[in-house]
């Protein structure tokens, strides 16, 4: 009878499985070594919504301004993370962003990696947008690469790790340690290849970022804050030798990706990805050759 007590108890315990990915097996994050703010970063925009405290990084956005920083130097590959925690409530409108990009030395004509956070309204979560524009695709006409997902934690709660993984083979996203999205490179026409500096930001996208810009920025509510820590800035600077290796986020010296980190990203796409631009059917696929296959 106590076992069978206890059997029916243990059945009764949610699985942690069923709402956690199954483990990378594989860490990258304890790979690299993290840096203060200042070693690796200054400040782009709005100083003044800025703050320092113990390496870790506050910016917030107001009706006045928000704020941003960029690294010190452009790399041509490496993995970029932070610690990231979010403002819970009303944050429509709002990105919080984690990104590389060559937009002040290309203008016009960019390319970029994006980590951005879109705000939300009252008892709806955060959505995690991953995006690639490649030689101009995020200036004039637009064409995204946009993957989208509803996250299997609160982002509010704690701080969690979000990080690129940039070579030149491929992009890997991540979520702490947990590849959540792979870009190969397919051809150089699809691929940023031109050196790009990391950046952070946090700022009034009204028009676009929550529900397709049904749900505005209230500065009832503000201000909004997000915080970073725990910085990241590892591989190939633009000033590096020809001889520097792009540095891995798997076991592998290649970069390949092992097959338990597969797994773990196809249960997190299968079960948290929200918008996938390659099975949209309102997009012209033609300027998207990497969706044909």
């Amino acid at each position: 009878m106590a076992f069978f007590l206890f059997l029916v108890l243990v059945l009764m315990v949610p699985s942690s499985n069923a709402q956690w990915p199954p483990s990378p097996g594989y860490y990258p994050s304890r790979k690299f070594r993290s840096m203060s703010f200042y070693q690796g970063f200054r400040n782009l925009w709005g100083p003044q919504h800025q703050r320092v405290d113990q390496n870790a990084l506050t910016i917030w956005l107001d009706s006045t301004s928000g704020s941003g920083f960029k690294s010190v130097r452009p790399f041509r590959s490496g993995y970029f993370g932070a610690s990231i925690k979010l403002q819970p409530g009303y944050t429509a409108g709002v990105i919080t962003a984690f990104y590389l990009s060559n937009n002040e030395a290309h203008p016009g004509f960019h390319d970029e990696v994006d980590i951005e956070f879109l705000g939300t309204t009252f008892g709806k979560p955060y959505t995690l947008q991953t995006n690639v524009y490649i030689r101009g695709s995020g200036d004039g006409r637009i064409i995204g690469r946009e993957m989208k997902f509803h996250l299997w934690f609160d982002p509010t709660k704690d701080f969690h790790h979000y990080a690129i993984l940039w070579s030149p083979k491929d992009i890997i996203f991540f979520v702490d340690d947990v590849p959540v999205r792979r870009y190969p490179r397919k051809s150089a026409t699809t691929f940023p290849l031109r050196p790009m500096w990391l950046y952070g930001s946090i700022w009034d996208a009204s028009s676009w970022a929550t529900e397709d810009g049904k749900y505005k920025a209230d500065y009832r509510y503000q201000p909004f804050v997000g915080q970073y820590s725990n910085f990241k800035a590892s591989g190939c600077s633009a000033y590096s030798p020809a001889s520097c290796r792009p540095v891995s986020a798997s076991p592998y010296r290649s970069g390949r990706l092992t097959g338990q980190q597969y797994r773990a990203m196809q249960w997190v796409q299968s079960r948290h990805m929200v918008y996938n631009y390659c099975s949209d059917n309102k997009r012209d696929h033609s300027l998207t050759p990497e969706c044909w296959g």
